[in-house]
């Protein structure tokens, strides 16, 4: 009898054992999206020209070839979002594809340093990009003469922005695009007249004397905790992707609260697609047939030039649904892309 306790005893505490490491891995994956088993992660740091650490995940297949290098592509946004989110999403299926990626927090946000924290510079966030490139230009399995980049909504503007300044980048995707400089300068639709920018610039300078008094950033509004059904759809759609099980994470600004208030600022006044008409380099710009957010693409896409530029329309799908919607995201068509300049 003695020896059928000891012996359960023991079964007990293996199976106890067994199920701690089990939890224990399953709860080390902290991505909204269902983890790859044909590719590795590494959590990587790297600086960029201001001195800020910078966080990323890096994604590489299990099967790549050790004595060869790879064509790779630097992954960021949504705006207010983490490399735990959509990023990261589109990073590991790219790495499942055959490519070296690393998904970024930018400055100021998620793991990454910088203070104050949930601030966002048009000038900053697009040197991240091109901080990231540094990073994959020097990685042992990279080849620095292949980089791309993905930018994903916000991140898209700086992206495309990082392209015109940056030609080591010889591809980038832009994704659900927002121009993050023209909204904060003109709101949604340019319906924000030179009176309307006055007040609005009136406004965040106050705060900013407001803020120095007090030692700390007033943040501005985020999403609404709950829904009362009169919200616009877009309103809807981020929603139902940032604070839902399908899209939260804990150190999402979107998820969570809002932006640094006078962020918009610098973005008010400093346009970050000046430049964009120059960009030698391929780009493929992708967005949503029914996103509200449509225009920022179609006429990013108007001033750029040459027979390596693409705009591709999505039927059907909504802002957010090229976050994270499979059946949506033409990842078939974005490594066609990259296969295509990135050789």
């Amino acid at each position: 009898m003695k020896k059928i306790l000891l012996f359960l005893s023991i079964l007990i505490i293996s199976v106890m054992e067994v199920f701690a490491v089990e939890t224990k891995n399953n709860g080390s994956w902290d991505k909204t999206f269902k983890k790859s088993n044909n590719v590795t992660v590494e959590k990587v740091y790297f600086k960029n020209r201001y001195g800020i650490t910078l966080a990323g995940d890096l994604y590489v297949p299990k099967n790549i070839d050790k004595s060869k290098k790879y064509p790779a592509i630097a992954v960021s946004g949504p705006f207010g979002a983490v490399k735990e989110q959509a990023s990261g999403l589109y990073a590991q299926r790219m790495a499942e594809k055959g490519f070296i990626t690393l998904a970024f927090d930018a400055s100021f946000t998620g793991e990454s340093s910088g203070e104050p924290r949930n601030t966002a510079s048009p000038d900053i966030n697009t040197e991240d990009f091109s901080a990231a490139v540094d990073f994959l230009s020097n990685y042992k399995y990279a080849d620095p003469e292949k980089t791309g980049i993905i930018g994903i909504c916000g991140f898209g503007g700086f992206g495309l922005n990082a392209a015109a300044v940056d030609t080591r980048i010889k591809a980038a995707v832009i994704s659900t695009m927002y121009d993050m400089s023209r909204v904060r300068a003109n709101g949604y639709f340019d319906s924000l007249d030179e009176k309307g920018r006055y007040r609005l610039k009136q406004t965040l300078n106050k705060q900013r004397t407001e803020d120095f008094k007090k030692g700390i950033y007033k943040g501005a509004a985020g999403l609404p905790d709950k829904l009362n059904g009169k919200e616009e759809q877009f309103v809807k759609d981020y929603y139902n992707y940032y604070k839902t099980p399908r899209g939260y994470h804990k150190r999402s600004i979107n998820s969570n609260g809002g932006w640094n208030m006078t962020s918009s600022l610098s973005f008010i006044n400093m346009p970050i697609l000046a430049y964009s008409n120059e960009i030698q380099n391929a780009v493929l710009i992708i967005h949503g047939e029914k996103a509200h957010s449509r225009y920022f693409s179609e006429d990013a896409f108007q001033k750029l030039k040459g027979s390596n530029k693409e705009l591709l329309i999505i039927k059907n799908a909504n802002h957010v649904d090229l976050y994270d919607n499979m059946e949506k995201i033409p990842f078939n068509k974005i490594e066609e892309f990259f296969h295509t300049y990135l050789k």
